[in-house]
């Protein structure tokens, strides 16, 4: 259906910023709403941000609001995360997910995921 990859983590320190990216392959971008979902080892697979099929809402998570932006370029066929302001407790992987369907803050409803990419955040 869609093949998703993430791409952007990486090594920073407290206070640093990364930006995200989720490119997908298909054609059917554009009719997938999507969402970041993150996880630490021995942790559930955490929400962290949805976006509508259009871009047009977008949906975070408490921690991360105010410093967290989920965006969408269709037309590029890529999703991004920007982070900004990080800090230790944001260390994960961060997966990109995808859904044919309205977005979802349950990482169950979702069957679409890209292979993750780091995040490490040193204090």
């Amino acid at each position: 259906q869609v093949r998703l990859a993430e791409s952007g983590g990486g090594l920073v320190q407290a206070g640093d910023s990364l930006r995200l990216s989720c490119a997908a392959s298909g054609r059917t971008f554009s009719s997938y709403a999507m969402a970041w979902f993150r996880q630490a080892p021995g942790k559930e697979r955490e929400f962290v941000a949805r976006i509508s099929m259009s871009g047009s809402r977008q949906y975070y998570t408490d921690s991360v609001k105010g410093r967290f932006i989920i965006s969408r370029e269709n037309a590029k066929n890529t999703m991004y995360l920007q982070m900004n302001s990080l800090k230790p407790e944001d260390t994960a992987v961060y997966f990109c997910t995808a859904r044919a369907s309205s977005a979802s803050t349950i990482a169950g409803d979702y069957a679409i995921w890209g292979q993750g990419t780091q995040v490490t955040v040193s204090s």
